[in-house]
């Protein structure tokens, strides 16, 4: 059976990775994986995460399944961290699972959405995470994008989309970023956002908001506007969060899917089905993470050290937008880069070409995504100047 199989491509940034590990260069960089480095270009544990895993290690005395739902009191606190106090709660119109990271969340959300309606199309905009479209294919829906960032003049091109998500039907669900936008950096503004919300409202669609950074763009509160005014006004909506970034549990494979129904009673058959998708996908979540979160979050030391140190990472990134574009300035290059300040989270395309992206790997050891899409944090003041300079010679 295997020997009709044909090899398929390495992902490219696993592969730009490793392109990365085999360099020899003691300048190169590495602005491609999506991970979080400090100042030395280590992702280090969180201490409040160092310290709920000693107390779930002294504490813990089984390893019996937790159930397809996962962890009861992780999914309470999740679903308070995404919307906050909001109606969709006291209304108890809110149910949510653990999944396998944010990856996980998806999956179980677009296998859900064919138990709705096989077939479905679920728009994604143009770009976006290179995972979304084919784990949405892979669960048999069909994908289709609606614009969202303009490319020549670095922002955000606000009217395509919303005369795209104008003409999807009552029939269709629409994949909507909450914050920090993968892999543009450009987030949608809180008047963009009550504009979207009038669409999905009188159009009908279903929203699903990926939200896999939240606190990374201007705060955890800030960064849920969005997606709370949505819940405010739609009758039923999905959320998929993850823990990967913001905690920093990275290879705990912990996140969440929430639905939001009608009523109690609506959810609640919605609910039934959503069980019943993970039944049959991996039946039960990992432990291990969401006893870390639940920790963290029901603990008020635990909790504002958390605050304190998802700050600290927030402002890192956001201090090293400035950074790079001083330092292009610094270097003589005319080309206007401020609208990499105007973006939040992990990303930003920085907006050269291919070629001039290559000529960065091979003469420089600078390592992106063909897109020229780049790693915020994988910039350091130690290795900025380099950066700029390099930019500067491929301009």
């Amino acid at each position: 059976m295997f020997g009709s199989l044909k090899a398929l491509p390495a992902d490219p940034i696993l592969g730009l990775l490793a392109k990365y590990r085999e360099d020899n260069n003691p300048k190169k960089i590495d602005l491609g994986v999506g991970v979080y480095k400090d100042e030395a270009g280590h992702t280090a544990v969180l201490d409040c995460v160092k310290k709920a895993e000693k107390y779930r290690n002294d504490n813990e005395d089984t390893k019996v399944y937790i159930g397809p739902t996962g962890s009861p009191l992780f999914n309470d606190e999740m679903t308070k961290l995404i919307f906050g106090e909001h109606k969709v709660i006291n209304e108890n119109r809110t149910r949510t699972v653990s999944a396998p990271g944010g990856t996980g969340a998806l999956r179980v959300a677009a296998e859900f959405i064919k138990s709705c309606k096989p077939g479905a199309t679920i728009w994604v905009s143009n770009p976006t995470w290179a995972n979304h479209t084919g784990l949405f294919q892979a669960a048999g829906l069909t994908v289709k994008t609606y614009p969202y960032y303009d490319y020549e003049n670095k922002c955000l091109d606000f009217d395509g989309m919303l005369a795209a998500l104008k003409e999807v039907s009552a029939d269709d669900a629409v994949l909507l970023h909450a914050c920090c936008h993968n892999p543009s950096g450009m987030d949608l503004s809180t008047e963009q956002w009550h504009q979207i919300t009038d669409v999905a409202k009188t159009n009908g669609f279903l929203p699903v908001v990926d939200m896999a950074y939240q606190g990374f763009g201007d705060g955890l509160e800030e960064d849920a506007s969005g997606l709370r005014h949505l819940a405010e006004h739609v009758e039923e909506m999905i959320v998929c969060s993850s823990c990967s970034k913001n905690f920093g549990l990275y290879r705990e494979r912990i996140g969440a899917t929430t639905l939001v129904g009608k009523s109690s009673d609506a959810v609640d058959i919605a609910y039934s089905v959503l069980l019943y998708v993970v039944r049959v996908i991996y039946s039960m979540p990992p432990a291990h993470g969401a006893a870390i979160v639940e920790t963290i979050l029901t603990s008020d030391e635990l909790r504002n050290q958390w605050f304190a140190e998802l700050k600290e990472m927030r402002d890192r990134i956001n201090g090293n937008r400035q950074l790079i574009v001083d330092k292009l300035k610094e270097n003589g290059v005319t080309r206007d880069f401020s609208f990499i300040t105007r973006q939040r989270g992990m990303f930003s395309f920085l907006g050269i070409t291919p070629e001039q992206v290559q000529q960065l790997q091979d003469e420089y050891s600078i390592y992106m995504v063909g897109s020229s899409r780049m790693s915020i944090a994988g910039i350091a003041n130690s290795n900025v100047d380099y950066l700029a300079q390099s930019i500067a010679k491929v301009l």
